[in-house]
């Protein structure tokens, strides 16, 4: 396992794994015994940093979340799991009320919501303290300064470490972290979006906004990543639910467009030359590109997951990163 620190505080800044495992449907749609499975697999492979959410996942059983950090909870205590394993989760977009379809009906980012929110995680999880907490969805109906003020004042409380943000426009980031900065606050260190090798429109409306996806990494993103190299980026989905590899998995409609063909074409030349699978190319293009990202993978099998370990160890060659960043 390769690994790289996130955060520039000494106090709570962390190193972890190149490589994080999403535990999305851990304790829902993937069974305890084969979510514990896949947890102590990735623990013994030397991973470190896992990712969940407080609203994981109320889409399968019509409920409000908490399954996935629950069931790490009860990982964590079973195997005698402390702070040398990063849990990343969020908060911000559970359901008010049970469900099995998103919506606007959510928690919101308000300081009593972020503080109960954050309360119930760590309870969850069965510890004092959350490693990294983000905002997981923009709530425009609150003052951003309110949210900067209540995460702000749990680091300060010692109940949070590192702050992030997820699936909000590059500005509401940029204007979040100014307004920490003048005050003298903490703000967010890690930004968590929808990236992968193949480029999906951004244009496209969605529930949550007529001017597009919130979570897909945009060029403004990236823009502001290489101006802020101290910020670390978690790509999530970057193996497209198995759509690289798996003739019955068809591409998203936001990826139907010219440039997909050409980059496909350019992966799977790669992938002959190395002899490795699209999925392990796209994930050591990620780990290894000039705004390094951290590949969020999800799996619902240790060997799935076997397949994408083997990718923090495949070297692309110059020539061949030159050749896939070129492909438009």
């Amino acid at each position: 396992m390769k690994y790289r620190t996130i955060g520039s505080d000494p106090r709570t800044r962390r190193k972890v794994s190149v490589l994080s495992l999403g535990a999305m449907l851990f304790g829902s749609g993937t069974d305890e015994k084969t979510s514990f499975a896949i947890l102590d697999r990735y623990v013994e492979a030397g991973g470190t940093f896992i990712d969940t959410a407080n609203n994981y996942a109320f889409w399968v059983h019509g409920s409000r979340g908490g399954e996935s950090e629950a069931l790490l909870g009860r990982w964590r205590r079973s195997r005698g799991v402390g702070d040398e394993v990063t849990i990343a989760t969020k908060l911000g977009g559970r359901p008010l009320t049970p469900s099995r379809t998103f919506s606007r009906d959510i928690e919101g980012l308000s300081a009593r919501s972020i503080r109960e929110a954050a309360e119930q995680s760590a309870q969850r999880l069965g510890t004092d303290r959350l490693d990294l907490l983000y905002a997981h969805a923009e709530d425009p109906s609150t003052p951003l300064a309110e949210t900067v003020e209540a995460f702000a004042g749990l680091v300060a409380e010692g109940s949070v470490g590192l702050l992030g943000a997820s699936n909000h426009r590059a500005w509401r980031v940029e204007r979040a972290r100014a307004l920490a900065s003048a005050a003298g606050l903490p703000g967010y260190e890690v930004l968590q979006y929808h990236h992968t090798y193949l480029r999906r429109r951004t244009d496209v409306p969605t529930l949550r906004s007529a001017d597009g996806d919130l979570g897909v990494l945009s060029g403004d993103h990236l823009s502001y990543l290489r101006e802020e190299p101290g910020l670390a980026l978690v790509a999530y989905s970057p193996l497209l639910s198995g759509a690289y590899v798996r003739p019955d998995k068809p591409l998203d409609r936001e990826l139907d467009h010219a440039g997909t063909a050409v980059r496909l074409a350019a992966l799977r030349e790669v992938c002959e030359e190395t002899g490795a699978t699209a999925n392990q190319v796209v994930l050591a293009w990620l780990i290894g590109a000039e705004i390094p990202a951290v590949p969020l993978v999800g799996a619902s099998s240790v060997a799935q997951l076997d397949e994408s370990l083997a990718a923090v160890d495949l070297e692309l060659t110059p020539d061949q990163r030159a050749r896939l960043d070129a492909a438009h």
